[in-house]
Protein backbone atom coordinates (compact mmCIF):
# COMPACT_ATOMS: atom_id res chain seq x y z
CA UNK A 1 0.00 0.00 0.00
CA UNK A 2 0.83 3.23 -0.43
CA UNK A 3 2.64 5.47 2.21
CA UNK A 4 0.29 8.15 1.59
CA UNK A 5 -2.85 6.18 1.78
CA UNK A 6 -1.08 4.59 4.91
CA UNK A 7 -0.69 7.80 6.38
CA UNK A 8 -4.28 9.28 5.62
CA UNK A 9 -5.79 5.94 7.21
CA UNK A 10 -4.08 6.52 10.02
CA UNK A 11 -5.51 10.19 10.13
CA UNK A 12 -8.97 9.15 9.65
CA UNK A 13 -8.57 6.30 12.26
CA UNK A 14 -7.44 9.26 15.04
CA UNK A 15 -10.52 11.18 13.80
CA UNK A 16 -12.55 8.37 14.57
CA UNK A 17 -11.17 7.67 18.18
CA UNK A 18 -11.20 11.65 18.60
CA UNK A 19 -15.23 11.97 18.00
CA UNK A 20 -15.79 8.62 20.61
CA UNK A 21 -13.66 10.25 22.83
CA UNK A 22 -15.47 13.62 22.58
CA UNK A 23 -19.10 11.54 22.45
CA UNK A 24 -17.57 10.21 25.80
CA UNK A 25 -18.11 13.54 26.98
CA UNK A 26 -21.74 13.98 26.19
CA UNK A 27 -23.89 13.11 28.97
CA UNK A 28 -26.71 10.82 28.95
CA UNK A 29 -29.27 9.94 31.37
CA UNK A 30 -26.96 7.63 32.76
CA UNK A 31 -24.07 7.43 35.16
CA UNK A 32 -20.71 6.72 33.70
CA UNK A 33 -17.00 7.75 34.81
CA UNK A 34 -16.07 9.16 31.25
CA UNK A 35 -18.06 11.82 31.98
CA UNK A 36 -15.39 12.82 33.74
CA UNK A 37 -12.30 12.46 31.64
CA UNK A 38 -12.13 16.06 30.61
CA UNK A 39 -12.03 17.81 34.65
CA UNK A 40 -8.42 18.81 35.39
CA UNK A 41 -8.18 18.96 39.31
CA UNK A 42 -5.77 21.98 40.67
CA UNK A 43 -3.64 19.38 42.59
CA UNK A 44 -0.38 21.59 44.52
CA UNK A 45 -0.41 23.97 41.42
CA UNK A 46 -1.20 21.00 39.07
CA UNK A 47 -4.03 20.21 36.62
CA UNK A 48 -4.45 17.12 37.08
CA UNK A 49 -6.89 14.32 35.27
CA UNK A 50 -9.71 13.56 38.04
CA UNK A 51 -8.85 10.01 37.79
CA UNK A 52 -5.89 10.72 38.47
CA UNK A 53 -6.41 12.01 42.17
CA UNK A 54 -9.76 10.21 42.73
CA UNK A 55 -11.58 7.39 42.74
CA UNK A 56 -14.09 7.17 40.52
CA UNK A 57 -17.00 4.70 40.63
CA UNK A 58 -20.76 3.71 39.47
CA UNK A 59 -22.60 2.10 42.48
CA UNK A 60 -26.27 2.58 40.87
CA UNK A 61 -27.57 3.57 37.23
CA UNK A 62 -27.62 7.22 38.24
CA UNK A 63 -25.49 7.81 40.78
CA UNK A 64 -21.71 8.39 40.68
CA UNK A 65 -19.33 8.41 43.49
CA UNK A 66 -15.87 10.27 43.52
CA UNK A 67 -13.47 8.80 47.02
CA UNK A 68 -10.24 11.42 46.55
CA UNK A 69 -7.02 9.62 47.23
CA UNK A 70 -6.09 13.31 49.36
CA UNK A 71 -9.39 14.15 51.41
CA UNK A 72 -7.99 17.87 50.92
CA UNK A 73 -9.06 17.89 47.48
CA UNK A 74 -12.85 17.36 47.86
CA UNK A 75 -13.28 21.01 47.83
CA UNK A 76 -11.32 21.52 44.48
CA UNK A 77 -13.09 17.76 42.65
CA UNK A 78 -16.31 19.98 43.52
CA UNK A 79 -15.18 22.94 42.15
CA UNK A 80 -13.67 21.50 39.11
CA UNK A 81 -17.18 19.32 38.32
CA UNK A 82 -19.68 22.33 39.02
CA UNK A 83 -16.93 24.57 36.80
CA UNK A 84 -17.61 22.11 34.03
CA UNK A 85 -20.31 22.01 31.22
CA UNK A 86 -21.45 19.05 32.43
CA UNK A 87 -24.14 20.72 34.68
CA UNK A 88 -23.95 18.30 37.62
CA UNK A 89 -24.47 19.71 41.19
CA UNK A 90 -21.83 17.27 43.44
CA UNK A 91 -22.40 16.82 47.31
CA UNK A 92 -20.03 15.32 50.09
CA UNK A 93 -19.86 14.28 53.20
CA UNK A 94 -16.34 15.29 54.11
CA UNK A 95 -14.45 11.45 52.84
CA UNK A 96 -16.73 11.09 49.47
CA UNK A 97 -18.59 13.14 46.73
CA UNK A 98 -21.70 12.11 45.50
CA UNK A 99 -23.45 13.12 42.16
CA UNK A 100 -26.36 12.32 41.35
CA UNK A 101 -27.19 11.96 37.62
CA UNK A 102 -30.99 13.67 36.95
CA UNK A 103 -33.13 11.95 34.12
CA UNK A 104 -32.46 14.34 31.00
CA UNK A 105 -35.70 16.69 29.54
CA UNK A 106 -36.70 15.48 26.17
CA UNK A 107 -35.65 19.54 25.23
CA UNK A 108 -32.22 18.93 26.58
CA UNK A 109 -31.96 15.37 24.58
CA UNK A 110 -32.47 16.84 21.88
CA UNK A 111 -29.71 19.89 22.03
CA UNK A 112 -27.64 16.67 23.17
CA UNK A 113 -28.59 15.07 19.73
CA UNK A 114 -27.67 18.24 18.16
CA UNK A 115 -24.44 18.58 19.68
CA UNK A 116 -23.54 14.82 18.48
CA UNK A 117 -24.72 15.56 15.39
CA UNK A 118 -22.49 18.94 15.28
CA UNK A 119 -19.71 16.43 16.31
CA UNK A 120 -19.76 13.63 13.55
CA UNK A 121 -20.34 16.38 10.84
CA UNK A 122 -16.77 17.60 12.04
CA UNK A 123 -15.20 14.36 11.96
CA UNK A 124 -16.52 13.96 8.49
CA UNK A 125 -15.29 17.00 7.34
CA UNK A 126 -12.00 16.33 9.03
CA UNK A 127 -11.80 12.64 6.75
CA UNK A 128 -12.55 14.64 3.87
CA UNK A 129 -10.23 16.83 4.18
CA UNK A 130 -7.69 14.07 4.97
CA UNK A 131 -8.57 12.67 1.61
CA UNK A 132 -7.78 15.78 -0.03
CA UNK A 133 -4.02 15.97 1.43
CA UNK A 134 -3.53 12.25 0.62
CA UNK A 135 -5.24 13.40 -3.12
CA UNK A 136 -2.85 16.00 -3.31
CA UNK A 137 0.12 13.88 -1.72
CA UNK A 138 -0.76 11.38 -5.09
CA UNK A 139 -0.47 14.34 -7.43
CA UNK A 140 2.75 15.04 -5.92
CA UNK A 141 3.97 11.83 -6.41
CA UNK A 142 2.71 11.86 -9.94
CA UNK A 143 4.36 14.69 -11.00
CA UNK A 144 7.43 13.54 -9.38
CA UNK A 145 7.57 11.07 -11.35
CA UNK A 146 7.27 7.95 -8.69
CA UNK A 147 4.00 7.09 -9.32
CA UNK A 148 2.35 6.15 -12.75
CA UNK A 149 -1.23 7.74 -13.52
CA UNK A 150 -2.55 4.33 -13.47
CA UNK A 151 -1.50 4.12 -9.59
CA UNK A 152 -2.21 7.40 -9.06
CA UNK A 153 -5.80 7.16 -10.33
CA UNK A 154 -5.92 3.35 -8.63
CA UNK A 155 -4.64 4.82 -5.78
CA UNK A 156 -7.14 7.90 -5.51
CA UNK A 157 -10.22 5.40 -5.99
CA UNK A 158 -8.49 3.54 -2.78
CA UNK A 159 -8.34 6.62 -0.94
CA UNK A 160 -12.02 7.88 -2.14
CA UNK A 161 -13.11 3.68 -0.53
CA UNK A 162 -11.20 4.75 2.84
CA UNK A 163 -13.04 7.82 2.66
CA UNK A 164 -16.34 6.31 2.46
CA UNK A 165 -15.38 3.45 4.55
CA UNK A 166 -14.45 6.08 7.70
CA UNK A 167 -17.36 8.24 6.95
CA UNK A 168 -19.56 5.24 7.14
CA UNK A 169 -18.15 4.32 10.77
CA UNK A 170 -18.31 8.05 12.10
CA UNK A 171 -22.40 7.27 11.15
CA UNK A 172 -22.16 4.12 13.12
CA UNK A 173 -20.63 6.11 16.13
CA UNK A 174 -23.40 8.77 15.51
CA UNK A 175 -26.12 6.40 15.23
CA UNK A 176 -25.06 4.70 18.12
CA UNK A 177 -24.67 7.80 20.43
CA UNK A 178 -28.01 9.50 19.23
CA UNK A 179 -29.76 5.63 20.01
CA UNK A 180 -27.87 6.18 23.86
CA UNK A 181 -29.42 9.60 24.54
CA UNK A 182 -32.92 8.78 23.22
CA UNK A 183 -33.01 5.86 25.23
CA UNK A 184 -32.32 6.40 28.55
Amino acid sequence: MNAAISSAEDRMKKTVQSLKDSFAGIRTGRASASLFDKIRVDYYGEKSPLNQVANISVPEARLIVIQPWDKNLIGEIEKAIRSSELSLNPSNDGKVIRISIPPLTEERRKELVKLAKSQAEQGRVAVRNIRRDGNEDLKKLLKDGEVTEDEESRYSEELQKLTDSYIGRINQVLEEKEKEIMDN
